[in-house]
């Protein structure tokens, strides 16, 4: 039986790599070697951490995750491989799935989704992320020629941005408190502020930033009646607003997006593998190269993950290769 690498959170602020049996695939299924996997920071740094509320473990369970929060567990959903076995039509392409971080794994053949001719592999493990991006926009639903500012230039918010600014006529502003997130904002073609600078007025904001000043920042910036959509996880942390200023005056609207479930408004008509299907077509965009800002060997997951969830690092996504696995 085939053996594989995976990594683990043993406890809160430890890492540990596991050698663990891969069965043989059977029917409908696909066994995948690892070429690449990303780091979602922010939700793996929560989870590295300790920090998942009791009340959200069940919610916050990957795909495939084995153990429970806090720990001993297995987490992750960014990974781009190669089928090795499965369905002819499947051997040999290169697939993404929402897998944790592993050099080898058998899911099934369901479970996988075919990366386009033309996208990098490691690009690829950028679909979650943008998945996560066409989830917010199809909740935000913004209009031709609207004024937008997406708080937080981490992974996700750039993702919003640069998807954003493809709608004739809109105006993305990327605020962002790291004065460094400038050059990333040019290369996505957007604008950029710090959140002292931001612009007033705005049809739509959306919150990526994890923070509560963030989403103070997008009740501050929204035009009167206008829609604030929150796309953070705040894990344990409390949030405390200004509700009691021109909130109510203003007829303001907070609302929550997901990636989770698909909007209501879509539902009907499109799945998550739809979904995600469509986000690997968009990454034939060179631009989200510029979100990958690192690369680490497997054997390094363990300091990795201690080094990004102290938030000390200065990156977007964070790419684990796994080729001589």
């Amino acid at each position: 039986m085939l053996e594989a690498s995976a990594f683990w959170v043993e406890e809160p602020g430890v890492g540990a790599l596991r050698r663990q049996p891969v069965p043989d695939p059977g029917d409908g299924e696909v066994l995948v070697r690892t070429v690449y996997s990303g780091v979602s920071r922010g939700t793996e740094s929560t989870v590295f951490g300790g920090r998942v509320p009791e009340s959200q473990r069940d919610r916050m369970r990957a795909p495939f995750q084995e153990g429970d929060f806090p720990g001993p567990v297995k987490y992750g959903y960014l990974s781009v491989g190669v089928v090795e076995q499965g369905p002819p039509d499947l051997v040999g392409r290169t697939v993404f799935a929402l897998f944790p971080h592993q050099s080898a794994f058998v899911v099934p053949a369901s479970a996988v989704v075919p990366v386009p001719e033309g996208v990098p592999p490691r690009r690829a493990v950028l679909a979650g992320a943008v998945e996560t991006a066409v989830n917010i926009l199809w909740d935000a639903a913004p209009l031709v020629g609207d004024r937008i500012t997406v708080i937080g230039a981490g992974m996700v918010g750039c993702c919003v941005a640069r998807l954003a600014q493809g709608i004739p006529g809109v105006e993305v502003t990327l605020v962002d408190i790291e004065p460094s997130r400038q050059r990333i904002a040019d290369d996505l073609g957007v604008r950029f502020s710090e959140p002292e600078a931001a612009p007033r007025e705005r049809d739509l904001v959306v919150n990526t930033s994890g923070s509560q000043a963030g989403l103070r920042l997008a009740l501050e910036t929204v035009v009167t009646e206008g829609a604030i959509i929150e796309a953070s996880w705040y894990g344990d942390r409390e949030v405390t607003l200004p509700l009691g200023e021109d909130f109510h005056a203003r007829r303001l609207t907070i609302r929550s997006s997901q990636v989770g479930t698909v909007p209501p408004a879509r539902r009907d008509r499109r799945s998550t593998a739809d979904r995600l299907t469509l986000a690997l077509e968009l990454l034939h965009d060179a631009a989200f190269d510029r979100l990958l800002t690192g690369e680490s060997s497997w054997r390094a997951l363990p300091d990795v993950l201690a080094r990004l969830s102290t938030g000390s690092a200065d990156e977007l996504c964070h790419t684990i290769d796994w080729r001589d696995a």
